[in-house]
């Protein structure tokens, strides 16, 4: 699959996000190394703490159903109707989630539109990453 093809399918997610309070809808699209990909979007609650960010579904599905490693993420996001127009970057915690099952070298693309997007990798945005070494 296409990195295009992954941000197109993160857009597509943005459309199951339930986020009646923000009306941000945030989309993720992630492929494991056996090339299946998984889609999840963001899910809010009333008490804000049971939120879930769009990348960390992708992530918890896949793990779910026994994936644990993984090549890249597209993620989208924007207010609902009105049309992409900007990046966005995952947060804190779904960037420590990605640590934990992820190399540095991990791709994730910040989908600007089906055709623009942004390469980074998981190094960048979250250099001196804790991981389970340190815990050992």
């Amino acid at each position: 699959m296409t990195d295009r093809e992954l941000c197109v399918l993160a857009i597509k997610a943005m459309n199951n996000s339930y986020s009646p309070y923000s009306d941000y809808r945030v989309g993720a699209a992630l492929m494991s190394e056996a090339g299946k990909v998984y889609t999840g979007c963001n899910i809010e609650n009333s008490a804000f703490s049971p939120t879930c960010c769009a990348e960390r579904v992708a992530f918890f599905k896949a793990i779910s159903e026994g994936e644990r490693s993984f090549l890249k993420i597209a993620i989208a996001g924007g207010k609902k109707g009105e049309a992409l127009n900007e990046t966005i970057s995952p947060c804190g915690v779904c960037r420590q989630v990605m640590a934990e099952f992820c190399k540095p070298d991990f791709k994730i693309l910040l989908v600007k539109s089906e055709n623009e997007y942004t390469e980074t990798t998981l190094a960048q945005l979250l250099p001196l990453a804790f991981s389970g070494d340190n815990i050992k």
